[in-house]
């Protein structure tokens, strides 16, 4: 499988980036060991989590990183993979935050949890809206330094904090964040296209999706009511079932019907085919949600495939 180069650095991943939102969720250890055993098996090497999930389930988060964290001990692999995970997240026990001292103190309870002494890329996760871009970027310089974070990243960042960055970045010589993980699928495709495309251009960032497959509705599985109790995140795609979304589907099953694969695998390649993405973030959690992910890649969909599907969820 091709490597993609993760643009401003010296990282090289598979195209799909696995949330792991779902370990200590909807996964237990065991199952989570399993579904990273297979997706590195298939030749993927990108992890994706943050220091919070999944705050939901005991208040304050941190099982994601210590599920990848024993599992990367025990398969002795943490060379060859690449890990994202983020700060700044709200929990029950504090706010979004994305101080000076949240950052010192959150960075080395991650490494701690993930077993490493290092990190591939920190995302800022939300914004907290108060602290001053200097402050949190000349915390990023310093663990930078010290050998702790390799490279940082945005999240859920406004469009003017993010060019805000840039230019106390330019201005005061701190480090510049190398990609965006931004809300994009075929369903939500506005606020993408319109407010952070042009600074993905004007910056040269990697995108990095997430909730690409719209929280399962474009696997396709939930087409009515009666399908939202189909599993534990079915109430929230309650808002695609409507003509727009039915539209989105019946494209991707055309579409997945000829080329013999899944609604989940085109609308993944749609995102693909995007010269501004660089890998979609997805999660799974059987063997067969990994196959979807693993036949997005391979998936050589057409221009007339990729304008149907434009037109669908215009």
């Amino acid at each position: 499988m091709e490597k993609r180069k993760i643009k401003n650095t010296d990282l090289s991943i598979a195209p799909i980036n696995f949330g792991g939102n779902v370990f200590g969720w909807t996964l237990d250890e065991k199952k989570s060991f399993n579904i990273l055993d297979k997706f590195i098996d298939g030749g993927f090497n990108f992890i994706d989590t943050a220091d919070t999930y999944s705050w939901w389930v005991n208040g304050k988060g941190g099982q994601s990183e210590e599920i990848i964290g024993k599992w990367m001990k025990a398969r002795a692999n943490r060379h060859g993979l690449v890990v994202a995970t983020k700060v700044g997240s709200e929990t029950k026990e504090h706010g979004y935050d994305i101080s000076k001292k949240h950052i010192l103190k959150s960075v080395d309870e991650s490494l701690q949890r993930l077993k490493t002494d290092y990190i591939d890329i920190y995302y800022t996760h939300f914004d907290d809206h108060k602290t001053p871009v200097e402050e949190t970027l000349s915390a990023y310089d310093e663990i930078i330094k010290a050998g702790k974070i390799r490279y940082i990243a945005a999240s859920n960042l406004s469009p003017e904090r993010l060019q805000e960055s840039f230019d106390i970045a330019e201005k005061n010589n701190l480090p510049k964040y190398v990609a965006l993980q931004p809300h994009y699928n075929l369903l939500e495709r506005e606020k993408f296209e319109q407010d952070y495309a042009p600074l993905v251009e004007k910056y040269n960032l990697s995108t990095f999706p997430y909730w690409s497959l719209a929280a399962g509705f474009l696997t396709g599985k939930y087409r009515s009511e009666e399908d939202l109790s189909k599993s534990q995140r079915g109430e929230g795609v309650r808002k695609y079932l409507n003509p727009k979304g039915f539209e989105v589907l019946k494209a991707l099953d055309e579409i997945s019907a000829k080329h013999k694969t899944t609604q989940g695998a085109v609308a993944l390649a749609w995102l693909l085919a995007n010269p501004l993405i660089t890998a979609p973030i997805v999660s799974a959690t059987s063997e067969s949600q990994l196959q979807t992910l693993f036949a997005a890649p391979t998936l050589n969909i057409s221009s007339e495939d990729i304008e149907l599907l434009n037109k669908a969820s215009q």
